[in-house]
Protein backbone atom coordinates (compact mmCIF):
# COMPACT_ATOMS: atom_id res chain seq x y z
CA UNK A 1 0.00 0.00 0.00
CA UNK A 2 2.65 2.19 0.93
CA UNK A 3 4.74 1.58 -2.30
CA UNK A 4 1.11 2.39 -3.77
CA UNK A 5 1.30 6.05 -2.03
CA UNK A 6 4.88 7.16 -2.86
CA UNK A 7 4.36 6.24 -6.63
CA UNK A 8 1.24 8.07 -7.08
CA UNK A 9 3.02 11.36 -5.54
CA UNK A 10 5.00 12.86 -8.67
CA UNK A 11 1.40 12.34 -10.88
CA UNK A 12 -0.41 14.44 -8.45
CA UNK A 13 2.83 17.05 -8.27
CA UNK A 14 2.30 17.51 -11.34
CA UNK A 15 -1.26 17.34 -11.77
CA UNK A 16 -1.15 20.40 -9.47
CA UNK A 17 1.89 21.99 -10.81
CA UNK A 18 -0.67 22.05 -14.18
CA UNK A 19 -3.57 23.55 -12.66
CA UNK A 20 -1.86 26.82 -10.60
CA UNK A 21 0.18 29.46 -11.43
CA UNK A 22 4.00 29.27 -10.97
CA UNK A 23 4.50 32.64 -11.03
CA UNK A 24 3.44 33.09 -7.08
CA UNK A 25 6.31 30.47 -6.58
CA UNK A 26 9.27 33.30 -8.13
CA UNK A 27 7.71 36.43 -5.84
CA UNK A 28 10.07 37.54 -2.85
CA UNK A 29 7.93 38.61 0.02
CA UNK A 30 10.73 40.31 1.03
CA UNK A 31 11.93 42.23 -2.50
CA UNK A 32 9.33 43.79 -3.68
CA UNK A 33 8.89 44.68 -7.45
CA UNK A 34 7.59 48.35 -6.54
CA UNK A 35 8.85 51.03 -4.77
CA UNK A 36 6.93 53.62 -3.25
CA UNK A 37 8.16 57.16 -4.64
CA UNK A 38 8.90 58.33 -1.00
CA UNK A 39 11.33 55.49 -0.42
CA UNK A 40 13.14 56.65 -3.50
CA UNK A 41 12.99 60.11 -2.03
CA UNK A 42 14.65 59.52 1.55
CA UNK A 43 17.22 57.13 0.00
CA UNK A 44 18.34 60.51 -2.79
CA UNK A 45 18.32 62.74 -0.51
CA UNK A 46 20.65 60.64 2.30
CA UNK A 47 23.38 59.72 -0.43
CA UNK A 48 23.09 63.13 -1.90
CA UNK A 49 23.91 64.25 1.98
CA UNK A 50 26.75 61.77 2.05
CA UNK A 51 28.31 62.47 -0.73
CA UNK A 52 28.88 66.23 0.32
CA UNK A 53 29.44 65.04 3.45
CA UNK A 54 32.06 62.09 3.02
CA UNK A 55 35.43 61.99 4.32
CA UNK A 56 36.45 58.65 2.17
CA UNK A 57 39.08 59.09 -0.10
CA UNK A 58 37.26 57.46 -2.52
CA UNK A 59 34.80 59.55 -2.95
CA UNK A 60 35.47 63.25 -1.79
CA UNK A 61 38.97 64.50 -0.77
CA UNK A 62 38.15 68.20 -0.64
CA UNK A 63 39.04 68.72 3.12
CA UNK A 64 42.10 67.45 1.98
CA UNK A 65 42.65 69.37 -1.12
CA UNK A 66 41.54 72.46 1.26
CA UNK A 67 44.14 71.58 3.11
CA UNK A 68 41.44 71.69 6.33
CA UNK A 69 42.91 68.12 7.06
CA UNK A 70 46.29 66.26 6.55
CA UNK A 71 46.62 62.76 5.81
CA UNK A 72 48.88 60.44 8.34
CA UNK A 73 50.00 57.58 6.05
CA UNK A 74 48.23 57.56 2.28
CA UNK A 75 49.18 61.01 1.09
CA UNK A 76 48.26 60.69 -2.25
CA UNK A 77 44.66 62.80 -1.86
CA UNK A 78 46.88 65.31 -0.13
CA UNK A 79 49.34 65.73 -3.08
CA UNK A 80 46.33 65.61 -5.81
CA UNK A 81 46.81 61.89 -6.76
CA UNK A 82 42.65 61.92 -8.22
CA UNK A 83 43.75 58.93 -10.43
CA UNK A 84 44.87 56.01 -8.81
CA UNK A 85 41.95 55.13 -7.03
CA UNK A 86 39.59 56.64 -10.00
CA UNK A 87 37.97 59.17 -7.77
CA UNK A 88 36.41 60.47 -10.46
CA UNK A 89 34.49 57.51 -11.21
CA UNK A 90 32.97 57.59 -7.44
CA UNK A 91 31.71 60.91 -7.55
CA UNK A 92 30.52 60.78 -11.30
CA UNK A 93 28.11 57.14 -10.07
CA UNK A 94 27.34 59.20 -6.65
CA UNK A 95 25.62 62.36 -8.45
CA UNK A 96 24.25 60.28 -11.79
CA UNK A 97 23.38 56.78 -10.52
CA UNK A 98 22.63 57.06 -7.14
CA UNK A 99 20.91 60.54 -6.48
CA UNK A 100 19.57 61.84 -10.12
CA UNK A 101 18.08 58.37 -10.38
CA UNK A 102 16.87 57.86 -7.44
CA UNK A 103 15.62 61.36 -7.67
CA UNK A 104 13.89 60.62 -11.14
CA UNK A 105 12.45 57.45 -10.46
CA UNK A 106 10.75 59.46 -7.37
CA UNK A 107 9.01 61.74 -9.83
CA UNK A 108 7.94 58.84 -12.14
CA UNK A 109 6.35 56.95 -9.00
CA UNK A 110 4.92 59.85 -7.68
CA UNK A 111 2.75 60.58 -10.72
CA UNK A 112 1.78 56.68 -10.88
CA UNK A 113 0.29 56.43 -7.26
CA UNK A 114 -2.60 58.89 -7.49
CA UNK A 115 -1.23 61.59 -6.05
CA UNK A 116 -3.74 64.51 -6.70
CA UNK A 117 -2.52 67.26 -8.65
CA UNK A 118 -1.27 70.42 -6.47
CA UNK A 119 0.35 67.95 -3.83
CA UNK A 120 2.31 66.11 -6.89
CA UNK A 121 3.59 69.59 -8.44
CA UNK A 122 5.06 70.52 -4.53
CA UNK A 123 6.64 66.97 -4.31
CA UNK A 124 8.22 67.33 -7.96
CA UNK A 125 9.67 70.85 -7.02
CA UNK A 126 11.29 69.56 -3.67
CA UNK A 127 12.68 66.66 -5.85
CA UNK A 128 13.56 68.87 -8.64
CA UNK A 129 15.53 71.23 -6.47
CA UNK A 130 17.58 68.41 -5.18
CA UNK A 131 18.46 67.70 -8.98
CA UNK A 132 19.37 71.03 -9.20
CA UNK A 133 21.45 71.32 -6.14
CA UNK A 134 23.37 67.74 -7.58
CA UNK A 135 23.86 69.59 -11.31
CA UNK A 136 25.51 72.36 -9.09
CA UNK A 137 28.29 70.33 -8.21
CA UNK A 138 28.86 68.21 -11.67
CA UNK A 139 29.28 71.22 -13.27
CA UNK A 140 31.29 73.57 -10.67
CA UNK A 141 33.75 70.14 -9.80
CA UNK A 142 33.78 68.77 -14.22
CA UNK A 143 32.49 71.89 -16.28
CA UNK A 144 30.38 69.97 -19.34
CA UNK A 145 28.58 67.35 -18.28
CA UNK A 146 25.56 65.42 -20.01
CA UNK A 147 22.31 67.28 -19.20
CA UNK A 148 19.58 67.13 -21.95
CA UNK A 149 20.08 63.55 -22.83
CA UNK A 150 21.14 62.04 -19.43
CA UNK A 151 19.13 59.62 -17.41
CA UNK A 152 17.59 57.87 -20.42
CA UNK A 153 18.55 54.63 -20.20
CA UNK A 154 18.08 54.19 -24.07
CA UNK A 155 20.83 56.37 -24.39
CA UNK A 156 23.97 54.96 -23.66
CA UNK A 157 26.05 57.49 -25.05
CA UNK A 158 24.48 61.02 -23.98
CA UNK A 159 26.06 63.98 -25.27
CA UNK A 160 28.04 66.30 -22.83
CA UNK A 161 25.91 70.00 -22.95
CA UNK A 162 27.55 73.13 -22.42
CA UNK A 163 28.11 73.94 -18.78
CA UNK A 164 27.09 77.89 -18.66
CA UNK A 165 24.26 76.71 -21.03
CA UNK A 166 23.19 74.27 -18.13
CA UNK A 167 23.80 76.06 -15.64
CA UNK A 168 21.66 79.10 -16.67
CA UNK A 169 18.62 76.28 -16.97
CA UNK A 170 18.65 74.95 -13.79
CA UNK A 171 18.42 78.95 -12.39
CA UNK A 172 14.89 78.60 -14.85
CA UNK A 173 14.19 75.43 -13.13
CA UNK A 174 14.36 77.26 -9.34
CA UNK A 175 12.58 79.86 -10.35
CA UNK A 176 9.72 77.25 -11.65
CA UNK A 177 10.11 75.46 -8.28
CA UNK A 178 9.74 78.30 -5.83
CA UNK A 179 6.60 79.03 -8.03
CA UNK A 180 5.41 75.55 -7.60
CA UNK A 181 6.09 75.86 -3.65
CA UNK A 182 3.69 78.01 -3.36
CA UNK A 183 0.70 76.76 -4.37
CA UNK A 184 0.28 74.38 -1.43
CA UNK A 185 1.47 71.29 0.77
CA UNK A 186 3.27 68.77 -0.51
CA UNK A 187 3.08 65.06 1.06
CA UNK A 188 6.62 63.89 1.53
CA UNK A 189 6.48 64.71 5.42
CA UNK A 190 8.71 61.89 7.17
CA UNK A 191 10.37 61.10 3.91
CA UNK A 192 11.84 63.94 3.61
CA UNK A 193 14.72 64.25 6.46
CA UNK A 194 15.86 67.84 5.99
CA UNK A 195 13.10 69.91 6.32
CA UNK A 196 9.61 67.22 6.45
CA UNK A 197 8.15 67.52 3.66
CA UNK A 198 7.67 71.41 4.84
CA UNK A 199 7.04 73.42 1.46
CA UNK A 200 7.62 77.11 2.77
CA UNK A 201 11.51 75.56 4.50
CA UNK A 202 12.06 74.05 0.81
CA UNK A 203 10.99 77.33 -1.22
CA UNK A 204 13.64 79.19 1.48
CA UNK A 205 16.04 76.43 0.62
CA UNK A 206 15.51 77.27 -3.19
CA UNK A 207 16.03 80.76 -2.81
CA UNK A 208 19.14 80.56 -1.07
CA UNK A 209 20.71 78.07 -3.47
CA UNK A 210 19.59 80.64 -6.31
CA UNK A 211 21.50 83.22 -4.47
CA UNK A 212 24.13 80.92 -4.48
CA UNK A 213 24.02 79.92 -7.50
CA UNK A 214 23.86 83.08 -8.74
CA UNK A 215 27.08 85.20 -6.83
CA UNK A 216 29.05 81.08 -8.12
CA UNK A 217 28.18 83.01 -11.78
CA UNK A 218 28.85 86.32 -11.20
CA UNK A 219 32.90 86.54 -12.78
CA UNK A 220 31.24 84.70 -15.59
CA UNK A 221 28.21 86.29 -16.35
CA UNK A 222 27.65 89.78 -14.66
CA UNK A 223 24.34 90.31 -15.80
CA UNK A 224 22.68 86.82 -15.23
CA UNK A 225 24.39 86.60 -11.42
CA UNK A 226 23.04 90.07 -10.36
CA UNK A 227 19.42 88.98 -12.07
CA UNK A 228 19.05 85.60 -9.62
CA UNK A 229 20.78 87.28 -6.65
CA UNK A 230 18.42 90.34 -6.31
CA UNK A 231 15.58 87.75 -7.13
CA UNK A 232 16.52 85.25 -4.82
CA UNK A 233 17.28 87.94 -2.04
CA UNK A 234 13.21 89.20 -2.48
CA UNK A 235 12.17 85.76 -2.26
CA UNK A 236 13.32 85.28 1.00
CA UNK A 237 16.94 83.77 2.03
CA UNK A 238 17.83 81.63 5.06
CA UNK A 239 18.16 84.34 8.11
CA UNK A 240 19.35 82.39 11.07
CA UNK A 241 20.82 78.79 11.91
CA UNK A 242 17.04 77.88 12.28
CA UNK A 243 16.78 77.51 8.18
CA UNK A 244 20.56 75.25 8.14
CA UNK A 245 19.47 73.13 5.65
CA UNK A 246 20.71 69.71 7.60
CA UNK A 247 20.49 66.21 6.97
CA UNK A 248 19.86 64.11 10.53
CA UNK A 249 21.87 61.20 11.08
CA UNK A 250 20.82 58.03 13.86
CA UNK A 251 23.00 56.99 16.84
CA UNK A 252 23.41 53.72 15.20
CA UNK A 253 23.92 52.50 11.86
CA UNK A 254 23.30 51.76 9.32
CA UNK A 255 22.05 55.93 8.72
CA UNK A 256 25.09 56.86 10.72
CA UNK A 257 27.53 60.47 9.85
CA UNK A 258 29.79 59.17 7.16
CA UNK A 259 32.55 60.83 8.84
CA UNK A 260 31.25 58.42 12.12
CA UNK A 261 31.85 55.31 9.02
CA UNK A 262 35.60 56.06 8.01
CA UNK A 263 37.03 57.74 11.04
CA UNK A 264 35.20 55.58 13.92
CA UNK A 265 33.88 52.41 13.23
CA UNK A 266 36.34 51.53 10.49
CA UNK A 267 39.09 52.15 13.19
CA UNK A 268 41.30 53.68 10.91
CA UNK A 269 43.99 56.49 11.92
CA UNK A 270 44.16 58.64 8.49
CA UNK A 271 43.58 62.17 8.90
CA UNK A 272 44.92 64.48 11.45
CA UNK A 273 44.27 68.59 11.35
CA UNK A 274 46.67 70.69 8.45
CA UNK A 275 49.11 73.05 9.63
CA UNK A 276 47.52 75.86 6.98
CA UNK A 277 44.13 75.73 8.81
CA UNK A 278 45.51 75.27 12.16
CA UNK A 279 48.18 78.26 12.11
CA UNK A 280 45.14 80.83 10.54
CA UNK A 281 43.21 79.96 13.93
CA UNK A 282 45.95 79.97 15.68
CA UNK A 283 47.33 83.21 14.17
CA UNK A 284 43.84 85.15 15.16
CA UNK A 285 42.94 83.52 18.15
CA UNK A 286 39.82 82.27 16.58
CA UNK A 287 37.14 80.27 18.86
CA UNK A 288 36.35 77.45 16.69
CA UNK A 289 39.52 76.10 17.29
CA UNK A 290 38.35 73.95 20.08
CA UNK A 291 35.08 73.26 18.24
CA UNK A 292 36.88 72.27 14.83
CA UNK A 293 40.00 69.80 16.29
CA UNK A 294 40.95 68.33 19.51
CA UNK A 295 44.14 69.42 21.40
CA UNK A 296 47.22 67.88 20.02
CA UNK A 297 49.72 65.74 22.25
CA UNK A 298 51.76 68.42 24.00
CA UNK A 299 47.89 69.88 25.17
CA UNK A 300 48.01 72.57 22.08
CA UNK A 301 46.92 72.71 18.46
CA UNK A 302 49.09 71.91 15.58
CA UNK A 303 48.95 70.06 12.07
CA UNK A 304 50.50 68.03 9.47
CA UNK A 305 52.09 70.28 6.35
CA UNK A 306 50.20 69.58 3.12
CA UNK A 307 51.03 66.28 1.55
CA UNK A 308 53.40 65.34 3.87
CA UNK A 309 52.83 61.74 5.80
CA UNK A 310 51.59 63.18 9.27
CA UNK A 311 51.68 60.83 12.89
CA UNK A 312 49.04 60.35 13.98
CA UNK A 313 49.48 60.62 17.82
CA UNK A 314 51.22 63.91 17.47
CA UNK A 315 48.86 66.12 15.65
CA UNK A 316 45.61 67.61 16.15
CA UNK A 317 42.39 65.73 14.86
CA UNK A 318 39.03 66.49 13.79
CA UNK A 319 36.57 67.07 17.05
CA UNK A 320 35.29 64.60 18.53
CA UNK A 321 31.28 65.83 18.01
CA UNK A 322 32.26 66.16 14.41
CA UNK A 323 32.59 61.94 14.69
CA UNK A 324 29.80 61.59 15.99
CA UNK A 325 27.00 58.83 14.66
CA UNK A 326 24.85 61.47 14.72
CA UNK A 327 26.61 64.77 13.88
CA UNK A 328 24.50 65.64 11.17
CA UNK A 329 25.43 66.79 7.40
CA UNK A 330 25.07 70.25 5.56
CA UNK A 331 23.58 71.09 2.03
CA UNK A 332 23.39 74.84 3.33
CA UNK A 333 23.42 77.26 5.83
CA UNK A 334 23.25 80.60 7.44
CA UNK A 335 26.38 81.65 7.78
CA UNK A 336 27.34 80.96 4.41
CA UNK A 337 24.75 83.02 2.77
CA UNK A 338 25.46 85.67 4.86
CA UNK A 339 29.14 86.08 3.22
CA UNK A 340 27.39 85.82 0.16
CA UNK A 341 25.57 88.52 0.72
CA UNK A 342 28.34 90.91 1.89
CA UNK A 343 30.01 89.95 -1.75
CA UNK A 344 26.73 90.61 -3.26
CA UNK A 345 26.84 94.54 -1.62
CA UNK A 346 30.53 94.89 -2.91
CA UNK A 347 29.17 93.97 -6.54
CA UNK A 348 26.68 96.58 -6.14
CA UNK A 349 24.12 94.01 -6.20
CA UNK A 350 20.82 95.44 -4.50
CA UNK A 351 20.68 93.09 -1.27
CA UNK A 352 19.96 95.79 1.54
CA UNK A 353 22.36 95.62 4.47
CA UNK A 354 26.20 96.41 4.49
CA UNK A 355 29.36 94.07 3.36
CA UNK A 356 30.45 95.24 6.56
CA UNK A 357 27.33 93.86 8.46
CA UNK A 358 26.55 90.58 6.27
CA UNK A 359 30.57 89.77 6.81
CA UNK A 360 30.40 90.02 10.73
CA UNK A 361 26.79 88.21 10.33
CA UNK A 362 28.44 84.94 8.73
CA UNK A 363 31.64 85.21 10.83
CA UNK A 364 29.03 85.08 14.10
CA UNK A 365 26.37 82.27 12.40
CA UNK A 366 29.38 80.40 12.21
CA UNK A 367 31.03 80.70 15.51
CA UNK A 368 27.26 79.80 17.04
CA UNK A 369 26.38 76.96 14.39
CA UNK A 370 29.72 75.27 16.07
CA UNK A 371 28.66 75.61 19.90
CA UNK A 372 30.51 79.23 20.19
CA UNK A 373 28.41 82.49 21.49
CA UNK A 374 27.58 85.50 19.87
CA UNK A 375 30.39 87.48 22.60
CA UNK A 376 33.27 85.16 21.19
CA UNK A 377 32.31 86.22 17.64
CA UNK A 378 32.17 89.75 18.71
CA UNK A 379 35.81 89.73 20.61
CA UNK A 380 37.20 87.89 17.17
CA UNK A 381 35.84 90.54 14.90
CA UNK A 382 37.21 93.49 17.06
CA UNK A 383 40.74 92.49 16.16
CA UNK A 384 42.20 94.59 13.57
CA UNK A 385 43.30 91.57 11.38
CA UNK A 386 39.76 90.51 11.10
CA UNK A 387 37.39 93.80 11.37
CA UNK A 388 35.93 94.07 7.72
CA UNK A 389 37.44 97.92 7.49
CA UNK A 390 40.83 97.03 8.93
CA UNK A 391 41.01 93.39 7.49
CA UNK A 392 43.99 93.41 4.74
CA UNK A 393 42.91 92.70 1.16
CA UNK A 394 40.24 93.37 -1.26
CA UNK A 395 36.86 92.22 -0.76
CA UNK A 396 37.32 89.01 -2.39
CA UNK A 397 40.36 88.19 -0.36
CA UNK A 398 38.70 89.42 3.30
CA UNK A 399 35.27 87.42 2.19
CA UNK A 400 37.12 84.84 0.57
CA UNK A 401 39.29 83.81 3.55
CA UNK A 402 36.99 83.92 6.01
CA UNK A 403 33.78 81.87 4.62
CA UNK A 404 37.01 79.20 3.99
CA UNK A 405 37.44 78.99 7.67
CA UNK A 406 33.18 79.02 7.59
CA UNK A 407 33.21 76.14 5.37
CA UNK A 408 34.98 74.28 7.17
CA UNK A 409 34.19 69.84 7.33
CA UNK A 410 31.97 70.84 3.86
CA UNK A 411 35.26 70.77 1.69
CA UNK A 412 33.98 70.35 -1.57
CA UNK A 413 32.13 73.75 -1.23
CA UNK A 414 35.45 75.37 -0.06
CA UNK A 415 36.95 74.16 -3.21
CA UNK A 416 34.18 76.13 -5.14
CA UNK A 417 34.22 78.84 -2.93
CA UNK A 418 38.63 79.49 -2.93
CA UNK A 419 38.91 78.96 -6.83
CA UNK A 420 36.49 81.50 -7.62
CA UNK A 421 37.55 84.22 -5.16
CA UNK A 422 41.32 82.81 -5.12
CA UNK A 423 41.06 83.28 -1.35
CA UNK A 424 42.81 82.28 0.62
CA UNK A 425 45.88 81.64 -1.37
CA UNK A 426 46.86 77.65 -1.05
CA UNK A 427 50.22 76.79 -1.44
CA UNK A 428 50.80 73.40 -3.54
CA UNK A 429 52.51 70.42 -1.95
CA UNK A 430 56.43 70.79 -3.12
CA UNK A 431 55.48 66.78 -3.16
CA UNK A 432 52.45 67.42 -5.52
CA UNK A 433 51.82 65.20 -8.11
CA UNK A 434 50.00 68.54 -10.29
CA UNK A 435 49.24 71.90 -9.91
CA UNK A 436 46.12 72.86 -7.66
CA UNK A 437 43.51 71.29 -8.95
CA UNK A 438 40.61 73.62 -10.41
CA UNK A 439 38.37 70.87 -12.20
CA UNK A 440 38.08 67.12 -11.60
CA UNK A 441 39.11 65.00 -14.87
CA UNK A 442 36.28 62.85 -16.43
CA UNK A 443 35.46 59.62 -14.85
CA UNK A 444 37.58 57.05 -16.59
CA UNK A 445 34.59 54.27 -17.26
CA UNK A 446 33.07 57.08 -19.07
CA UNK A 447 35.99 57.71 -21.35
CA UNK A 448 35.65 54.07 -21.61
CA UNK A 449 32.02 53.82 -22.26
CA UNK A 450 31.33 57.29 -24.19
CA UNK A 451 34.35 58.18 -25.29
CA UNK A 452 33.64 60.04 -28.62
CA UNK A 453 31.66 62.37 -25.96
CA UNK A 454 33.84 62.53 -23.60
CA UNK A 455 36.45 63.81 -25.66
CA UNK A 456 34.48 66.27 -27.57
CA UNK A 457 33.60 67.90 -23.69
CA UNK A 458 37.10 67.68 -22.95
CA UNK A 459 38.10 69.71 -26.22
CA UNK A 460 34.72 71.75 -25.41
CA UNK A 461 36.13 73.57 -21.91
CA UNK A 462 40.07 73.60 -23.10
CA UNK A 463 41.19 70.23 -22.31
CA UNK A 464 40.40 67.65 -19.79
CA UNK A 465 42.61 68.56 -17.24
CA UNK A 466 42.85 69.40 -13.72
CA UNK A 467 44.49 72.85 -14.43
CA UNK A 468 41.61 73.48 -16.87
CA UNK A 469 39.49 76.46 -15.41
CA UNK A 470 35.53 76.21 -15.78
CA UNK A 471 32.98 78.42 -16.55
CA UNK A 472 32.86 80.30 -13.34
CA UNK A 473 36.41 80.72 -12.82
CA UNK A 474 37.64 83.59 -14.83
CA UNK A 475 40.62 85.21 -12.77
Amino acid sequence: MKKFIYAALPAILLTSACTKDLTSINTNPKNPTTVPAAAEYTNAERVLVNTVTSSNVNLNIFRLVEQQWQETTYTDESNYNISSRTIPDGMWNAFYRDVLENLEQAKTLGAKEGTDATTLKVNNAQIDILEVYSYYYLLTTFGNVPYTQALNPDNLFPVYDDALTTYKSLLTRLDADITALGSGSGSLGAADIIYGGDAASWKKFAATLKLKMGITLSDADNTTAKAAVESAVATGVFTSNDDNATFGYLSAPPNTNPIWVDLVQSGRKDFVACTTLINNLKANADPRISLYFTTDAAGGYSGGAPGASSNYATFSKPAVAITAPDFPGVLLDYAETEFTLAEAVERGYNVGGTAAGHYNNGVTASVEKWGGTAAQAATYLAQPAIAYATAAGTYKQKIGTQKWIALYNRGWDAWIEQRRLDYPALVAPSTALSVFPVRITYAVQEGNVNGPNVKAAGTAIGGNLVSTKLFFDKF
